[in-house]
């Protein structure tokens, strides 16, 4: 008899898939490779083009089949919110995010089971970086799972945590955090792939948009006090009808000073991280901080600010700047990252401890501990 784990993928074909999609992606590699014997996996996704489902076979090779809904991701994500639409057949369901059929079923006699992850708290502690609807569709969903589901993952104990303060969940907590991706390495032509993207020879590096919750702007002022290097950051231009450039000029910065790379992909990123002189994580909140692992993997010193998942996934391997006396912030940060930048031997140090930390996370063992919270079920 086989046993079949439903996953919700739909992230990864998302128009922005971001931070959940890679989550997605990954975890379900994992899942594959770690099946126990007798399970298998099966994908689900929002009605997409064929070109969509093909993507996705391609990219988790082993997926035994894909369920394919009628609805458009905007209609399925509705119905579930209303309780609407349940999957076909029975055993577990797993979801990488709070999208999922969370409806009364029974575990005890049909075997039914359903956990979603809930990856941080930012639609009750920062609700205005995100728009009006996505902050009621999180809070409903929530409620939703509170009442439905059989698990919630969360990736840091601080979410756990945290998360208490607003919805109750019990004992059905679980933490399961992330990890690098392992095809975050450096290109075959590294030095000719540095210069197409003009890499300088020093610079600091940041990833994330320029919503407020990222902290991009107030590093941007920063820089004003480091006057020897400059700063890239990976990710999009814009924000609310804002982008670097405005905010550079805001600085009192020359254009060159502050350059935005666009959407790298792993080798880029790669490549970007580990000839950074420092990277710098300046986020207000967040559940759990990929990035800076990914950073501290490729061997680059990181500063981050006091955000409590942040800390715990860190451990002691990085420099922190706490968020406390907003007026003096962007000082402190200027401070460390001219310390960090200028000190090559703490450099080393952190980039030493900071690779051995990177190292404690793997989708591997994210994986098993999904089939083994499956299996407790």
């Amino acid at each position: 008899m086989t046993t079949t784990l439903r996953v919700i993928i739909d992230q990864m074909i998302a128009p922005t898939p971001g931070g959940i999609g890679r989550y997605a992606e990954e975890l379900a590699r994992e899942l594959i490779a770690t099946a126990p014997a007798g399970c298998n996996v099966v994908g689900v996704v929002s009605a997409s083009p064929e070109s969509d489902y093909a993507e996705i076979h391609r990219r988790l090779p082993g997926l035994t089949g894909l369920y394919k809904s009628a609805l458009a991701r905007r209609e399925l994500s509705a119905a579930w919110q209303h309780g609407f639409t349940r999957l076909p057949g029975q055993g577990m369901l797993h979801s990488t995010s709070l999208l999922a059929p969370l409806t009364r079923h029974d575990r005890l006699n049909r075997g039914d089971q359903i956990a979603v992850t809930l990856h941080d708290t930012v639609p009750w502690t920062h609700p205005e970086t995100l728009t009006p609807h996505g902050v009621s569709w999180h809070k409903a969903m929530a409620k939703r799972a509170q009442r439905y589901a059989d698990a919630v993952v969360v990736p840091t104990h601080a979410v756990a945590e945290q998360l208490a303060e607003f919805v109750d969940f019990g004992d059905r907590i679980r933490v399961i955090g992330g990890a690098v991706s392992p095809r975050l390495r450096l290109p075959n032509d590294a030095d000719t792939r540095a210069a197409e993207l003009s890499l300088p020879e020093r610079y600091i590096l940041a990833v994330g948009t320029l919503e407020p919750r990222k902290g991009l702007a107030r590093l941007i002022q920063a820089m004003n006090l480091v006057p020897d290097l400059s700063l890239l950051v990976a990710g999009p231009d814009g924000w609310g009808g804002v982008n670097v450039a405005d905010l550079a000029g805001e600085a009192g910065l020359p254009a060159h000073r502050v350059r935005i790379l666009g959407y790298l992909d792993d080798e880029d990123l790669a490549l970007a991280l580990q000839r950074a002189a420092v990277f710098v994580y300046p986020s207000l909140a967040e559940g759990f901080g990929l990035p800076v692992l990914e950073a501290m993997a490729m061997g680059t010193p990181v500063i981050h600010t006091d955000v409590p998942a942040v800390v715990e996934v860190t451990a002691g391997a990085s420099v922190v700047v706490p968020l406390y006396d907003e007026p003096t912030f962007v000082e402190r940060l200027a401070h460390e990252i001219d310390r960090v930048s200028s000190d090559r031997s703490l450099s080393d140090r952190l980039s030493v401890i900071g690779r051995d930390r990177s190292r404690a996370f793997s989708w591997r063992t994210s994986a098993e501990k999904v089939w083994q919270l499956h299996a407790d079920l």
